[in-house]
């Protein structure tokens, strides 16, 4: 049975990860606001008029990798709670809590793992793209109008080079 101290933290815990996904998921133009006015469009620079010194800049990213990445988030979040779960039970036995908090390592490493291969995509290819570990399949979105077999090819060469071991790799072109 979870006591009254960790079910408080995880209902705060909970509070602020919605609160954090909701702002993050904010529209720009809600943030950037003059008088009830727009201030900067998306992936466009703007000068105020009367300063020239005062520059905004604001990027948005595509809609799409947003919610693919809180989707990700909100199913590994569900995950790490119930392994939170077994690690406070007081019924669990040892293996089981060991077990929960290897999982937990795990989940740990294959986001980092994604940030790691997102990043190297974005540095090499210059593209957006959103990337998905599940087991031994890769699931890669790529932000990009054409459909470009050869460049689909060198993105799966690139990310294999993280593993000694064969993946499965997908490569999926979305706009």
């Amino acid at each position: 049975m979870i006591n009254k101290q960790s079910l408080w933290f995880l209902t705060l815990f909970s509070l602020i990860l919605v609160l954090s996904v909701y702002y993050i998921t904010m529209p720009n133009e809600l943030l950037l606001t003059n008088n009830g006015k727009e201030k900067a469009k998306d992936t466009s620079v703007s000068a105020e008029s009367g300063d020239a010194s005062t520059t905004n800049v604001s990027i948005k990213e595509s809609e799409l990798l947003v919610s693919m990445r809180v989707e990700l988030e909100e199913e590994r979040e569900k995950m790490v709670s119930e392994l939170e779960t077994t690690l406070t039970s007081e019924t669990a036995t040892a293996l089981e809590k060991n077990d929960a908090y290897e999982q937990m390592k795990v989940l740990n490493e294959v986001k980092a793992q994604e940030k790691n291969l997102e990043d190297q995509i974005k540095n090499t290819f210059s593209l957006d793209s959103f990337v998905k570990i599940d087991g031994n399949h890769i699931k890669i979105v790529v932000i990009k109008k054409d459909h470009d077999a050869a460049l689909a090819n060198q993105i799966m060469k690139k990310v294999q080079e993280n593993f000694t071991e064969k993946r499965t790799i997908t490569v999926k072109f979305e706009k």
